[in-house]
């Protein structure tokens, strides 16, 4: 096996600042969460950021002049500009708040893509899409008659790009997860967005599944829109946002309309807000725009590198030994090796049903994902009618691994695989 230290020692202290993986289960099991990947678990700091709106500014923001109206309104922007900084977008403007990365991809399709594709354009997406990223582009094609492309994948989930000029010839748009959410793929995004830049193509990535796990850079990587989840990388859920560069933001018309998105409104006329308030109508999320920004900082006192480095490690860890079931039909998919793949693992246990050994594990306290994990095309593309995936996050051991591990020894005894 690879060589590991015999315990993370930063990684046991993560754990005791989160509340539920301090509680035992009901069967009085410790917790072993392994679901990151469908959303995370919540520090006490992120807690505690909640709390403290509710207890002592809450407010509606932009419009009260009064003093807890403007701690809540600065402290909302202030979120904001912690998220720009995290992705290094040029100014905070070019961050607006969604409900999640659904909603922030709805609204490039709405109001972007309406705008701009017509028959004979076409959308480029691939075969590892999430449905977040696949049925808005389904739904445009359908309204634009622009046409709909998909860069294949191989057995092991890895993007093939012997095609991808010729794929990408008359596109307007690339619309790609940066990481796999059901195998870990990680997608080589340089090699992408300039071959989709050079074809006159804009990009929008979905960066639900990478943004929470390593350092993106959206000037770096000269990505034209991104979209992200808050409660996949500590923070709340409902709030998540949508980044985009401040010239295309300014150019697409609203996407939803109301309040606060506005600058003037009279009987036949409406003169619309700026960006990024433009495309922010009625009261917004505040408390989860601010336990999220509380979310950042947690995740900047730990390091991106450190949280990258330490899943990596624990990715590799549990290849390692996931091969101990192989003479049991474990089977185990997605990219070789832990990089450059994320800390997502899918498998199967012989002719277990992924769902009945899901709930086989939930009896010792571990929680993995069990099903299609909303990528129905990709499952039908690799021949599965489902998988079992454990996902890891920075609140995650050897000692989960192990636990993950003799569950699964567990199941195969209860099921007499060989």
């Amino acid at each position: 096996m690879t060589s590991l230290a015999p315990a993370d020692a930063k990684a046991s202290r993560v754990q005791l600042d989160f509340p539920i993986l301090r509680k035992p289960t009901s069967r009085g099991r410790r917790l072993v969460y392994l679901d990151s990947a469908a959303t995370s678990q919540k520090p006490q700091a992120v807690i505690d950021a909640l709390v403290r709106y509710y207890s002592e500014y809450n407010a509606n923001i932009h419009r009260g002049v009064y003093e807890i109206a403007e701690l809540a309104t600065e402290a909302f922007e202030e979120a904001r500009a912690k998220v720009a900084r995290f992705v290094n977008a040029a100014h905070p403007a070019e961050i607006v708040w969604t409900r999640n990365a659904t909603e922030a991809i709805n609204l490039v399709s709405h109001s972007w893509g309406l705008e701009h594709l017509h028959p004979g354009d076409a959308i480029v997406a691939t075969q590892l899409e999430h449905h977040s990223n696949l049925v808005p582009w389904q739904l445009l094609a359908k309204r634009t008659g622009a046409e709909l492309r998909f860069i294949p994948v191989d057995e092991r989930g890895v993007h093939v790009l012997d095609n991808l000029d010729r794929l990408l010839d008359g596109a307007k748009l690339l619309a790609l997860s940066h990481v796999s959410n059901t195998l870990g793929t990680i997608a080589p995004l340089e090699r992408l967005v300039d071959a989709a830049h050079r074809a006159g193509a804009l990009v929008l990535v979905d960066g639900a599944q990478s943004v929470p796990h390593f350092s993106v850079d959206v000037r770096a990587l000269d990505l034209d829109f991104m979209a992200v989840s808050g409660h996949k990388m500590l923070g709340p859920t409902g709030i998540g946002f949508l980044y985009g560069k401040r010239t295309l933001l300014e150019a697409m018309p609203p996407f939803l309309t109301g309040g606060d998105m506005i600058r003037s409104v009279a009987y036949t006329q409406t003169d619309f807000n700026q960006i990024p308030w433009k495309f922010e109508a009625g009261t917004s999320n505040v408390a989860d725009a601010i336990g999220l920004g509380a979310a950042i900082d947690y995740l900047n006192e730990l390091g991106m590198d450190w949280v990258r480095a330490h899943e990596v490690r624990l990715t590799a860890y549990a290849l390692e030994r996931l091969v101990e079931l192989a003479e049991r039909g474990l089977a185990v998919y997605g990219p070789p090796g832990a990089e450059p793949r994320a800390g997502v693992i899918s498998f199967n246990l012989g002719d277990i049903h992924a769902h009945d050994l899901a709930s086989i594990l939930d009896t010792d306290g571990i929680c993995i994902r069990a099903g299609h994990h909303c990528t129905m095309p990709l499952m039908e593309r690799m021949g599965w009618p489902a998988t079992a995936r454990a996902s890891f996050y920075i609140y995650n051991t050897e000692a989960d691994v192990d636990a993950l591990i003799e569950s699964l020894q567990k199941a195969a005894k209860i099921f007499k695989l060989a």
